[in-house]
């Protein structure tokens, strides 16, 4: 583990915090003729190898540095204005499985040996579960409640915003869970009131008051169920 860590270090490094908004600029006007592509590579392998501190890991500092540079410019000649921002969470999810791959790879564990741990698939069952598929379910079950008012207020709503916060409300309540925080989740489920409560005041609606409870109360309740069963399953393993 402490091998990723160090890895992620020198992506954060490499990719933020050593990074000046120019390099970024003229990456993106001249792509793969910019100067500062093949500076930024270099130095994601050079702090990758350093981090790491074993010349052992200087095959796989390069790997990381070559697989960094062909992730970039996949990026760069794909990206546009309308889809940046997508493209951005890709290049970082691919940077990070890269780096997954090497710490296993490195580590003589190997891909395999991940690919068959009871944890791995536990864990990624029950996130996927608490995305998108309870969002669906969520919709479908609150939708015989759905008040009139409801569709006049969305104009004021940022975009699929209640989808995605439930999402990333559910995903923290799980891992409150997984990690022996449950205080934490009454904080959060305190943290959305607030917040939520301005809104309904101003709305003045009891049935959209309800009908915001009902599925809020159903996002929570869904995310303790998968959390205290992955819980469950995590401590049946040998």
């Amino acid at each position: 583990m402490i091998l990723f860590i160090k890895l992620l270090l020198a992506h954060l490094l490499g990719d933020f915090i050593w990074q000046p908004n120019s390099w970024v600029t003229d990456k993106e006007h001249k792509k793969h003729k910019s100067i500062y592509l093949y500076i930024h590579v270099l130095l994601h392998g050079v702090l990758a190898a350093v981090l790491v501190g074993q010349i052992s890991f200087i095959p796989y500092a390069v790997l990381i540095a070559v697989t960094h540079g062909v992730i970039d410019l996949i990026k760069l000649n794909f990206q546009k204005p309308k889809n940046k921002r997508t493209w951005f969470v890709v290049d970082q999810i691919a940077h990070l499985l890269i780096l997954f791959g090497v710490t296993f790879l490195y580590q003589n564990n190997g891909i395999i040996d991940f690919w068959v741990m009871n944890e791995f698939w536990i864990l990624i069952t029950g996130i996927l579960l608490v995305t998108k598929p309870s969002s669906i379910f969520i919709k479908t079950i609150i939708s015989i409640w759905s008040p009139e008012s409801q569709n006049s207020h969305q104009d004021n709503s940022l975009a699929n915003a209640g989808n995605y916060i439930g999402i990333l409300e559910r995903l923290f309540v799980v891992c409150f869970i997984l990690t022996g925080h449950f205080e934490a989740i009454g904080f959060l489920l305190a943290a959305k009131s607030i917040f939520r409560f301005g809104d309904l005041k101003e709305a003045k609606d009891r049935k959209l008051t309800e009908y915001v409870m009902i599925g809020t109360l159903i996002s929570f309740g869904i995310a303790i169920v998968v959390g205290l069963v992955i819980q469950a399953l995590l401590l049946q393993l040998p």
